[in-house]
């Protein structure tokens, strides 16, 4: 089984909470697709904050030069990116999967991120509040019960009672935390927010 992290658009917090995640449950960590920054890797940054021995670091299925949605970067590198040859990593540990960007970003003419999701799949959604986020937050998360999935969030930032309050309430969702605003987020944050959050992701 997985637990597929989405967002609710980028650079709302997605690899905190998955190294959050990574660490409350000693598991594995992939993300298929990298683009951009590929010297300091969403990998490379999850590596630097987790600190249980267990967790292992898999290999992107596409590493891409260019900081953009997949399907452009993938262009400008000069390959397609093909759903098939995104296989997820051989492990008898729990895997912990974070997509790029929002649910609905394109992988090429077809596919998104959506695509890669597996039935089996849990997802986590990390919500960022800003104006828009309620909008943004439905909408990603009505999308993943297309597929019947079981979906967590967790909010990313300080508290905005009402803005998590009506999230809840519509969709019905488990809520597993918020990640508040840190100075810096090292190994010792992130194993603080793993053991406050482990309960909720262990019944989740």
């Amino acid at each position: 089984m997985s637990i597929f992290i989405t967002g609710t658009s980028t650079e709302v917090g997605k690899t905190v909470a998955s190294a959050i995640v990574v660490e409350a449950l000693e598991a594995d960590y992939w993300k298929p697709v990298q683009a951009g920054d590929l010297s300091y890797s969403d990998s490379h940054k999850v590596a630097e904050l987790i600190s249980n021995p267990k967790s292992k670091i898999h290999k992107n299925s596409y590493a891409l030069n260019t900081p953009m949605s997949p399907h452009a970067a993938a262009e400008i590198d000069g390959v397609k990116i093909e759903l098939d040859t995104i296989v997820p990593p051989q492990t008898e540990n729990l895997l912990v999967v974070e997509g790029a960007g929002g649910l609905l970003v394109p992988l090429n003419a077809n596919d998104t991120i959506f695509d890669i999701i597996q039935p089996k799949d849990k997802v986590i959604v990390v919500s960022r509040h800003y104006l828009g986020s309620i909008n943004h937050s439905l909408l990603t998360i009505e999308k993943l019960q297309e597929k019947n999935l079981t979906i967590g969030i967790i909010f990313s930032g300080d508290e905005h009672p009402t803005t998590e309050d009506i999230i809840l309430k519509k969709t019905g969702v488990s809520f597993l935390g918020r990640i508040n605003e840190e100075n810096h987020f090292n190994k010792e944050v992130i194993k603080r927010y793993a053991q406050k959050f482990e309960p909720a992701l262990r019944s989740f």
